[in-house]
């Protein structure tokens, strides 16, 4: 497909994320210039059905005219105020009252911050801080799981578990720590049950803080559902014993809300659906449905009262952002929160999610699909090279990009996570949405049969030729 005008002036100009650089000169990007509820538009005129919200955030689809009328009754009325030196505006005091309000367990304070990645690099400064506070200089040690993902700044991609996050970067940076990835498809040994293989993972922590030293470790980050880790659920549980060992020890459990807040697994919640008791809370993208940049850590009586005390003594607490509780990022969350409680978004969530988990599904018996995992309106398909063995393909051969890339050809925007392919649509998705987000997805999955079996990547006997 030639290149566009758009997409050759975007080669010339941008760096991307998360892209080949050298393959995007070559290939150019997707140029998306509308949205219509679950869809999105190409320059080219195309309709694409958003099968990932964005990155998991546009939890309200990409036309909600509510969030961009408080953007701009907000323009008008205070663009810009910060929140330094006893400073604040209305709509930052209404949002955070609100965010305390539904909070999983009771939390003290919120920050305000401007992504996830700064929610997570913001935590790892305040254990430190606390723990000075508390007169314990070397409880300093963070404990994050491989496969995590946390971030992109120096310390949250240091808490990110993800190798290509660390490689040649230098990260990650001291005092972060992992532990293996709780999946059982993959980790779990022959014969071992969930919940045995959840009190391995809980004894493999128990031991690295006894080797590292229950004295130098203060904190363990976890997000209650692995998101860019592959959509990796908790085996039967692991939370409960993971909890034990880190009160053991007196440990913080920090959750990482930025993908699982906000409704996606069927409560408000991740922390509620695994019942997690932690001591700090980030979040972001759903909290503002992905239309401006905001995130937020929420802070326990305890936390909050070590802070105090420490920027009393130092005579400042020397942390924040220019754009820390901008009021237009305020009113547009504190709007999106209020939708989700006008519109009910739970009780929708809950209707859809038998229909979304129902099709995910519909693909476990496919020769190409090890596991399929999921719940509420978050989800997850790994393909593999043999099903009886679980052998992945090779990396190099990038299985699961030839089927996002398929998927894009068949209308469908998806993300591949390795060969993981992750589904998180935009709440507001309705069952004939997510029928057809599925029926494309099936079209993709042929497309990349066939490939397999061009490319001899599989037996033959292995994948039964498809019906014609």
């Amino acid at each position: 497909m030639a290149k566009t005008n758009l997409a050759n002036r975007d080669i010339a100009t941008a760096i991307h994320p998360y892209t080949n650089l050298k393959a995007h000169e070559a290939e150019g990007p997707l140029v998306i210039s509308e949205g219509d509820g679950v869809f999105v538009r190409g320059e080219d005129g195309k309709m694409y059905l958003e099968g990932l919200a964005g990155l998991w955030c546009a939890s309200l689809g990409f036309s909600e005219r509510r969030l961009a009328e408080a953007a701009y009754r907000q323009m008008l009325k205070l663009p810009f105020y910060h929140t330094f030196a006893h400073k604040a505006t209305d709509i930052g005091i209404e949002l955070a009252e609100k965010l305390l309000s539904i909070a999983p367990v009771p939390m003290t304070k919120v920050f305000f911050v401007n992504s996830g990645s700064e929610a997570n690099d913001t935590v790892v400064k305040l254990v430190w801080y606390y723990n000075n506070a508390v007169g314990r200089p070397n409880k300093k040690k963070i404990i994050s799981r491989t496969k995590a993902y946390h971030g992109v700044t120096v310390a949250s991609a240091s808490l990110t578990g993800l190798a290509n996050n660390h490689r040649d970067f230098d990260l990650p940076i001291d005092k972060i720590l992992h532990v293996e990835c709780p999946h059982f498809y993959r980790f779990g040994r022959p014969g071992e049950t969930e919940e045995a293989f959840a009190s391995r993972m809980a004894d493999s922590l128990e031991q690295r803080i006894l080797s590292e030293g229950p004295g130098t470790v203060a904190a363990f980050i976890a997000e209650p559902i692995m998101g860019a880790g592959g959509v990796l659920l908790p085996p039967a549980t692991y939370w409960e014993k993971i909890q034990a060992v880190l009160g053991k020890y007196d440990v913080l459990l920090i959750a990482d809300e930025v993908i699982c807040g906000f409704g996606r697994t069927g409560e408000m919640w991740g922390t509620t659906t695994y019942g997690l008791k932690p001591d700090m809370i980030t979040c972001a993208k759903a909290l503002s449905s992905g239309y401006m940049p905001i995130g937020a850590v929420m802070v326990s009586e305890a936390i909050y009262a070590a802070l105090v005390k420490q920027s009393e003594k130092i005579g400042v607490f020397s942390h924040g952002f220019t754009y820390s509780g901008h009021p237009v990022t305020s009113a547009v969350a504190l709007e999106t929160l209020n939708i989700y409680e006008k519109d009910d978004i739970l009780s929708h969530v809950r209707r859809m999610a038998p229909r979304m988990q129902a099709g995910l599904r519909r693909f476990a018996d496919h020769p190409l699909v090890g596991e399929v995992r999921g719940i509420g309106l978050i989800g997850a398909i790994e393909l593999v090279r043999d099903k009886a063995t679980k052998a992945p393909f090779d990396a190099a051969q990038a299985v699961g990009p030839f089927l996002a890339k398929r998927a894009h050809q068949h209308g469908l925007i998806l993300r591949a996570l390795g060969d993981s392919i992750a589904f998180c649509p935009p709440l507001i998705i309705n069952e004939a949405e997510i029928d057809l987000m599925f029926e494309r997805f099936a079209l993709a999955l042929d497309d990349t049969v066939a490939m397999v079996r061009e490319r001899g990547l599989v037996e033959n006997a292995l994948i039964p030729a498809l019906a014609q």
